[in-house]
Protein backbone atom coordinates (compact mmCIF):
# COMPACT_ATOMS: atom_id res chain seq x y z
CA UNK A 1 0.00 0.00 0.00
CA UNK A 2 1.23 3.48 -1.14
CA UNK A 3 -0.79 5.30 1.21
CA UNK A 4 -3.26 5.08 4.50
CA UNK A 5 -5.73 6.78 6.33
CA UNK A 6 -4.63 7.98 9.81
CA UNK A 7 -6.60 8.73 13.02
CA UNK A 8 -5.71 12.94 12.33
CA UNK A 9 -8.35 12.33 9.05
CA UNK A 10 -5.49 13.39 6.72
CA UNK A 11 -4.13 10.97 3.93
CA UNK A 12 -0.45 9.67 4.54
CA UNK A 13 1.22 8.74 1.42
CA UNK A 14 4.44 6.76 2.10
CA UNK A 15 7.30 8.05 -0.64
CA UNK A 16 9.87 5.78 1.52
CA UNK A 17 7.96 3.03 -0.53
CA UNK A 18 10.56 1.47 -2.84
CA UNK A 19 7.42 0.10 -5.21
CA UNK A 20 6.50 3.92 -5.44
CA UNK A 21 7.84 4.26 -9.00
CA UNK A 22 6.09 5.42 -12.80
CA UNK A 23 3.82 3.51 -14.13
CA UNK A 24 3.38 0.54 -11.24
CA UNK A 25 -0.07 -0.17 -9.58
CA UNK A 26 1.04 1.55 -5.98
CA UNK A 27 2.13 4.71 -7.89
CA UNK A 28 -1.47 4.91 -10.08
CA UNK A 29 -2.85 4.13 -6.68
CA UNK A 30 -1.07 7.05 -4.77
CA UNK A 31 -1.45 9.27 -7.73
CA UNK A 32 -5.32 9.09 -6.88
CA UNK A 33 -5.38 9.32 -3.52
CA UNK A 34 -3.21 12.59 -3.17
CA UNK A 35 -5.76 13.88 -5.90
CA UNK A 36 -8.74 13.19 -3.43
CA UNK A 37 -6.84 14.29 -0.70
CA UNK A 38 -6.01 18.13 -2.51
CA UNK A 39 -9.56 18.29 -3.24
CA UNK A 40 -10.77 17.30 -0.14
CA UNK A 41 -8.32 18.42 2.53
CA UNK A 42 -6.03 20.84 0.45
CA UNK A 43 -3.25 18.65 2.21
CA UNK A 44 -1.68 14.82 3.01
CA UNK A 45 1.03 14.38 4.98
CA UNK A 46 4.61 12.43 3.13
CA UNK A 47 6.60 10.11 4.60
CA UNK A 48 9.96 10.81 3.49
CA UNK A 49 13.05 9.74 4.85
CA UNK A 50 15.63 11.84 3.21
CA UNK A 51 16.56 14.27 5.83
CA UNK A 52 19.21 12.46 8.16
CA UNK A 53 19.07 13.23 11.78
CA UNK A 54 22.30 15.11 10.82
CA UNK A 55 20.64 17.03 8.56
CA UNK A 56 17.67 17.41 10.85
CA UNK A 57 19.78 18.62 13.90
CA UNK A 58 21.85 21.63 11.67
CA UNK A 59 18.51 22.92 10.17
CA UNK A 60 17.24 23.45 13.76
CA UNK A 61 20.03 24.65 14.78
CA UNK A 62 20.12 27.10 11.93
CA UNK A 63 16.83 28.01 12.80
CA UNK A 64 17.27 29.45 16.51
CA UNK A 65 20.84 30.79 15.17
CA UNK A 66 18.57 32.70 12.65
CA UNK A 67 16.35 34.06 15.52
CA UNK A 68 18.95 34.83 18.03
CA UNK A 69 19.75 37.76 15.55
CA UNK A 70 19.34 41.59 16.59
CA UNK A 71 16.55 42.89 15.10
CA UNK A 72 18.27 45.23 13.00
CA UNK A 73 19.88 42.41 10.97
CA UNK A 74 16.51 40.69 10.90
CA UNK A 75 15.05 43.49 8.61
CA UNK A 76 17.70 44.09 6.10
CA UNK A 77 15.65 40.20 5.13
CA UNK A 78 13.56 41.84 2.15
CA UNK A 79 12.15 41.27 -0.94
CA UNK A 80 9.95 43.03 -3.76
CA UNK A 81 8.24 40.17 -3.96
CA UNK A 82 5.38 41.12 -1.15
CA UNK A 83 5.78 37.99 1.88
CA UNK A 84 9.29 36.54 0.37
CA UNK A 85 11.38 38.56 3.39
CA UNK A 86 11.81 38.86 7.45
CA UNK A 87 8.01 38.65 9.31
CA UNK A 88 7.74 39.80 13.03
CA UNK A 89 7.04 42.60 15.43
CA UNK A 90 3.48 42.84 14.03
CA UNK A 91 1.09 44.09 16.88
CA UNK A 92 -1.77 41.62 15.31
CA UNK A 93 0.34 38.14 15.22
CA UNK A 94 2.68 38.98 18.13
CA UNK A 95 3.96 35.37 18.78
CA UNK A 96 5.36 35.06 15.15
CA UNK A 97 8.53 35.58 13.40
CA UNK A 98 9.60 34.07 9.54
CA UNK A 99 12.46 34.81 7.17
CA UNK A 100 12.66 33.91 3.71
CA UNK A 101 15.14 32.67 1.80
CA UNK A 102 14.23 33.26 -2.10
CA UNK A 103 15.76 30.80 -5.07
CA UNK A 104 17.12 28.34 -2.05
CA UNK A 105 17.34 25.56 -4.00
CA UNK A 106 20.15 27.27 -5.22
CA UNK A 107 23.78 28.01 -3.73
CA UNK A 108 23.44 31.66 -4.95
CA UNK A 109 20.29 31.99 -3.76
CA UNK A 110 21.01 31.00 0.12
CA UNK A 111 25.02 32.40 0.34
CA UNK A 112 23.28 35.78 -0.52
CA UNK A 113 20.77 35.92 2.21
CA UNK A 114 23.82 34.50 4.94
CA UNK A 115 26.23 37.25 3.92
CA UNK A 116 23.22 39.99 4.60
CA UNK A 117 22.26 38.13 7.81
CA UNK A 118 26.23 37.62 9.17
CA UNK A 119 29.15 39.95 7.76
CA UNK A 120 31.54 37.14 7.03
CA UNK A 121 28.71 34.52 5.90
CA UNK A 122 27.79 31.66 7.49
CA UNK A 123 28.77 28.03 5.44
CA UNK A 124 27.36 25.57 7.65
CA UNK A 125 24.19 27.72 7.71
CA UNK A 126 24.32 27.73 3.51
CA UNK A 127 24.89 24.25 3.54
CA UNK A 128 22.35 22.39 5.72
CA UNK A 129 19.50 25.46 4.22
CA UNK A 130 20.90 24.57 0.57
CA UNK A 131 20.45 21.01 1.41
CA UNK A 132 17.41 20.61 3.50
CA UNK A 133 15.51 22.78 0.17
CA UNK A 134 16.50 20.74 -2.83
CA UNK A 135 15.79 17.58 -0.76
CA UNK A 136 12.13 19.02 -0.27
CA UNK A 137 11.92 20.24 -3.63
CA UNK A 138 12.31 16.79 -5.12
CA UNK A 139 9.17 15.42 -2.91
CA UNK A 140 7.04 18.67 -3.94
CA UNK A 141 7.98 18.03 -8.01
CA UNK A 142 7.38 14.28 -7.45
CA UNK A 143 3.99 15.25 -5.51
CA UNK A 144 3.19 18.13 -8.42
CA UNK A 145 4.03 15.10 -10.95
CA UNK A 146 1.93 12.70 -9.64
CA UNK A 147 -1.46 15.52 -9.20
CA UNK A 148 -0.77 16.45 -13.23
CA UNK A 149 -0.97 12.73 -14.01
CA UNK A 150 -3.87 12.39 -12.13
CA UNK A 151 -5.63 14.95 -14.07
CA UNK A 152 -4.30 13.60 -16.96
CA UNK A 153 -2.52 16.76 -17.97
CA UNK A 154 1.04 15.59 -17.43
CA UNK A 155 2.06 16.89 -20.65
CA UNK A 156 1.89 20.67 -18.85
CA UNK A 157 4.55 19.34 -15.83
CA UNK A 158 7.90 20.14 -17.21
CA UNK A 159 6.86 23.71 -18.11
CA UNK A 160 5.79 24.30 -14.48
CA UNK A 161 8.68 22.40 -12.51
CA UNK A 162 10.47 24.47 -14.74
CA UNK A 163 9.10 28.00 -14.03
CA UNK A 164 9.14 27.44 -10.02
CA UNK A 165 11.05 29.56 -7.42
CA UNK A 166 11.33 28.40 -4.30
CA UNK A 167 11.52 30.14 -0.55
CA UNK A 168 12.63 28.41 1.71
CA UNK A 169 10.69 29.83 5.40
CA UNK A 170 11.63 29.93 8.61
CA UNK A 171 9.32 30.12 11.26
CA UNK A 172 8.89 30.55 15.18
CA UNK A 173 6.23 30.23 16.94
CA UNK A 174 6.45 31.83 20.95
CA UNK A 175 3.98 30.52 23.29
CA UNK A 176 0.67 32.74 24.04
CA UNK A 177 0.74 34.84 27.68
CA UNK A 178 -2.84 32.98 27.82
CA UNK A 179 -5.19 30.84 26.76
CA UNK A 180 -7.56 33.61 25.65
CA UNK A 181 -5.56 34.30 22.63
CA UNK A 182 -4.31 30.81 21.83
CA UNK A 183 -4.12 31.57 17.79
CA UNK A 184 -0.54 32.17 17.04
CA UNK A 185 -0.83 32.58 13.06
CA UNK A 186 -4.65 33.56 12.48
CA UNK A 187 -6.52 31.49 9.51
CA UNK A 188 -5.01 32.02 5.82
CA UNK A 189 -4.61 30.50 3.52
CA UNK A 190 -1.02 30.31 1.55
CA UNK A 191 -0.58 32.11 -1.62
CA UNK A 192 1.95 29.45 -2.82
CA UNK A 193 1.21 27.00 -5.87
CA UNK A 194 2.80 24.56 -3.02
CA UNK A 195 3.64 24.53 0.25
CA UNK A 196 5.96 21.70 1.97
CA UNK A 197 6.09 22.02 5.97
CA UNK A 198 8.55 20.46 8.08
CA UNK A 199 8.63 20.65 12.00
CA UNK A 200 11.84 21.39 13.87
CA UNK A 201 10.57 20.29 16.92
CA UNK A 202 8.07 18.08 18.87
CA UNK A 203 5.40 21.23 19.31
CA UNK A 204 2.42 20.46 17.52
CA UNK A 205 -0.50 23.52 16.32
CA UNK A 206 -0.81 23.21 12.61
CA UNK A 207 -4.91 23.15 12.19
CA UNK A 208 -6.82 22.72 8.58
CA UNK A 209 -9.93 23.30 7.49
CA UNK A 210 -11.19 20.72 5.51
CA UNK A 211 -13.71 21.34 2.36
CA UNK A 212 -16.50 19.71 4.68
CA UNK A 213 -16.05 22.58 7.31
CA UNK A 214 -14.07 20.33 9.78
CA UNK A 215 -10.91 21.30 11.41
CA UNK A 216 -8.08 18.65 11.81
CA UNK A 217 -5.54 18.70 13.47
CA UNK A 218 -1.97 17.61 11.66
CA UNK A 219 0.04 16.30 13.43
CA UNK A 220 3.91 15.31 11.77
CA UNK A 221 5.10 11.54 12.25
CA UNK A 222 8.58 11.03 12.46
CA UNK A 223 10.51 11.89 9.01
CA UNK A 224 7.32 13.29 7.60
CA UNK A 225 6.03 16.74 5.81
CA UNK A 226 2.73 18.66 5.41
CA UNK A 227 2.34 19.06 1.52
CA UNK A 228 -0.78 21.93 1.06
CA UNK A 229 -1.88 23.21 -1.71
CA UNK A 230 -1.86 27.18 -2.52
CA UNK A 231 -4.26 29.64 -3.76
CA UNK A 232 -2.41 29.68 -7.43
CA UNK A 233 -3.06 25.51 -7.47
CA UNK A 234 -6.56 26.41 -6.66
CA UNK A 235 -6.45 28.71 -9.46
CA UNK A 236 -4.75 26.48 -12.16
CA UNK A 237 -7.09 23.37 -11.06
CA UNK A 238 -9.89 25.66 -11.66
CA UNK A 239 -11.05 25.37 -7.97
CA UNK A 240 -11.00 21.68 -8.15
CA UNK A 241 -7.94 21.48 -5.34
CA UNK A 242 -8.63 23.46 -2.28
CA UNK A 243 -6.58 26.22 -0.81
CA UNK A 244 -7.07 25.18 2.79
CA UNK A 245 -7.98 27.74 5.55
CA UNK A 246 -5.37 27.16 8.51
CA UNK A 247 -3.98 28.89 11.44
CA UNK A 248 -1.68 27.94 14.24
CA UNK A 249 -2.60 27.69 17.86
CA UNK A 250 -0.01 27.02 20.96
CA UNK A 251 -1.34 26.51 24.80
CA UNK A 252 -0.24 29.06 27.04
CA UNK A 253 0.85 26.71 29.60
CA UNK A 254 3.28 24.60 26.71
CA UNK A 255 6.28 25.50 27.99
CA UNK A 256 8.47 25.23 24.42
CA UNK A 257 8.26 27.76 21.26
CA UNK A 258 7.01 26.16 17.86
CA UNK A 259 9.57 25.88 15.38
CA UNK A 260 8.97 24.83 11.80
CA UNK A 261 10.21 25.31 8.46
CA UNK A 262 9.08 25.17 4.54
CA UNK A 263 9.72 25.18 1.83
CA UNK A 264 6.86 27.70 -0.55
CA UNK A 265 6.63 27.46 -4.26
CA UNK A 266 5.98 30.16 -6.57
CA UNK A 267 6.02 30.68 -10.59
CA UNK A 268 7.99 33.15 -12.36
CA UNK A 269 6.86 35.67 -14.98
CA UNK A 270 7.89 33.43 -17.41
CA UNK A 271 4.65 31.35 -16.87
CA UNK A 272 1.42 32.35 -17.33
CA UNK A 273 -1.12 30.20 -15.41
CA UNK A 274 -4.23 28.77 -16.70
CA UNK A 275 -6.63 26.14 -16.02
CA UNK A 276 -5.57 23.05 -18.58
CA UNK A 277 -8.85 22.57 -21.01
CA UNK A 278 -9.18 18.98 -19.30
CA UNK A 279 -10.42 20.52 -16.25
CA UNK A 280 -13.06 22.64 -17.96
CA UNK A 281 -16.52 20.60 -18.37
CA UNK A 282 -20.26 21.26 -17.91
CA UNK A 283 -19.75 20.56 -14.03
CA UNK A 284 -16.92 23.06 -13.84
CA UNK A 285 -16.98 25.65 -15.87
CA UNK A 286 -14.17 27.83 -16.47
CA UNK A 287 -13.62 30.04 -13.26
CA UNK A 288 -10.36 31.82 -13.36
CA UNK A 289 -8.54 34.18 -16.18
CA UNK A 290 -5.22 33.11 -16.78
CA UNK A 291 -3.08 35.08 -14.85
CA UNK A 292 0.76 36.20 -13.38
CA UNK A 293 1.56 34.73 -9.89
CA UNK A 294 3.12 37.58 -8.88
CA UNK A 295 0.15 39.54 -10.10
CA UNK A 296 -1.67 37.52 -7.69
CA UNK A 297 1.01 38.13 -4.87
CA UNK A 298 0.55 41.83 -5.41
CA UNK A 299 -3.16 42.32 -5.86
CA UNK A 300 -3.20 40.57 -2.09
CA UNK A 301 -0.74 43.00 -0.86
CA UNK A 302 -3.75 45.78 -1.86
CA UNK A 303 -6.13 46.89 0.62
CA UNK A 304 -8.78 45.13 -1.68
CA UNK A 305 -6.62 42.37 -1.66
CA UNK A 306 -6.78 41.84 1.70
CA UNK A 307 -10.52 42.18 2.38
CA UNK A 308 -11.41 40.37 -0.07
CA UNK A 309 -13.04 37.07 0.85
CA UNK A 310 -12.53 34.98 -2.52
CA UNK A 311 -9.48 36.20 -3.43
CA UNK A 312 -8.81 34.05 -6.79
CA UNK A 313 -12.25 35.14 -7.91
CA UNK A 314 -11.48 38.77 -7.13
CA UNK A 315 -8.85 38.84 -8.73
CA UNK A 316 -9.10 36.51 -12.03
CA UNK A 317 -12.62 35.13 -11.84
CA UNK A 318 -13.85 34.74 -15.00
Amino acid sequence: MGSLETPTKLLVVDFNNENLKPGSTSWADACKDIRTALEDHGCFIALYDKVSPQLHNSIFHASQQLFDLPFDKKILNTNEKPYHGYVGQIPFIPYHEAFGIDHATTMEGVQSFSNLMWSAGNHSFSESSHSFSKIVAELEEKVLRMLFESYGVEKHYDSYVESTDYLLRYMKYEVPESDENKVVFPCHTDKTFMTVLYQLNQVSGLEVEARNGEWISAHFPPSSFIVMAGEAIKGWSNSRVLAPIHKVTLDASGKEKRYSVGIFTFLNNSKTIEVPEELVDDEHPLQFKPFLHLDMLKFFNSDKGRRSHNLLKDFCGV
